[in-house]
């Protein structure tokens, strides 16, 4: 996914504040999640518990590299 703010957005003096400015300050990261995929979630705990999930999940069906190379 391409970051759409261009490079010259300065956004570590604004001032003022909105309802997630002291958690782009700390340096959280926000997505915005698409309707269909945010009904599925009640909260941020629950899609950060389904991405680590996904993540072990992804890290199980990876082949070990070097396991590979030895049988070549």
């Amino acid at each position: 996914m391409d970051d759409e703010l261009r490079p010259e957005y300065d956004f570590t003096q604004m001032k003022g504040g909105g309802k997630y400015v002291e958690r782009y300050r700390s340096g959280t990261n926000l997505v915005l999640l698409d309707p269909d995929v945010a009904q599925a979630f009640p909260n941020d705990v629950a899609v950060n518990e389904a991405l680590r999930l996904l993540i072990q999940i992804a890290q199980r069906k990876q082949p070990d590299i070097k396991l590979v190379q030895q049988m070549k």
